[in-house]
């Protein structure tokens, strides 16, 4: 767990962001190569989903992985053993096995490249990101490989001309530049932080860094909205798939506050039925919507 203490600060330059037409805003500063960050991925559908309309989320690249002298045997190994602790104790399989068969020679040009998918919308940065991290901690795939980028961003249903173009574009070197700009002003130092905006600028934000229980966010939330928000109903365990088309066992289970042995049992129902097929992976369960169109 990193630094447990939450405090406040005031927002960022207005030069470097939007904002969208929701009470709150929350910046959340990660790295692709960083497990933690990884691990926050069933905190935040489960955020998402239930309250989502109270707040829209700015993903920024805080580049503090890529800035370690990865290359050097040490480092390899201190990342491996990272990746296989924070598999443990979060439930979100990462293999460090990578670091030894097929090391990160480049962890900067995996950001530029999220920033390059982001100039073909939001929703679009969002997808790749995901199948980036997919592609790393599962399959243990390259990152700095324009290859296998090209390959992400095929598979997401990204321009891959367009994407090839920009990430050797002005714009995506840009935009990096912009995140890193907006972590340096908000003295992000640790992955992954998430700070929490009002609509009212004057007002302070409250910036949480490491991993958290859902119930911590949830608080925040409130905190920031002056009353309790409402919670949505989570959608059937089939139109979540459906939507997200590639998910955990641990992400199900967070979601819907299940056991990860109850949801092996509902899922392997869904199994026979055709609809989901079994991906096993180093720690745990991923499932695979077989999408019938």
């Amino acid at each position: 767990m990193n630094n447990q203490e939450s405090f406040e600060l005031k927002s960022p330059s207005p030069h470097c962001h939007g904002s969208e037409k929701k009470p709150i805003e929350l910046y959340l500063f990660i790295d692709p190569l960083c497990p933690e960050c990884w691990a926050l991925e069933p905190i935040l559908k489960k955020l998402m989903i239930e309250y989502g309309r109270y707040f829209s989320v700015k993903h920024v690249l805080s580049g503090r992985l890529a800035t370690l002298n990865i290359g050097r045997k040490q480092s390899y190994e201190s990342m491996a053993e990272l990746w296989e602790k924070t598999a443990n104790r979060t439930g979100m399989s990462c293999d460090g096995n990578l670091w030894f068969e097929n090391p990160i020679s480049s962890p900067h040009l995996a950001s530029v490249a999220i920033k390059a998918a982001e100039l073909q919308g939001r929703k679009a940065g969002i997808r790749f990101l995901r199948k980036l991290q997919e592609v790393l901690f599962l399959d243990k795939q390259n990152v700095s490989s324009l290859e296998v980028l090209r390959e992400c961003a095929e598979n997401v249903g990204l321009d891959v001309a367009e994407f090839l173009s920009d990430i050797h574009s002005e714009s995506a070197a840009k935009a990096f530049q912009c995140d890193l700009k907006i972590t340096s002003e908000m003295d992000v130092q640790e992955i992954p932080t998430l700070v929490f905006f009002n609509e009212n600028i004057e007002d302070e934000g409250i910036k949480i860094t490491g991993y958290y229980p859902y119930e911590v966010y949830e608080q925040i939330l409130e905190e920031m909205l002056l009353e309790k928000p409402e919670r949505s109903a989570l959608p059937p365990l089939e139109v979540f798939l459906r939507y997200f088309k590639f998910v955990a066992s641990k992400e199900i289970a967070v979601v819907y506050n299940m056991s990860i042995s109850d949801v092996d049992r509902e899922m392997k129902k869904l199994q026979l039925k055709q609809i989901v097929e079994q991906i096993p992976v180093k720690y745990g369960m991923f499932w695979k919507f077989n999408s019938m169109d």
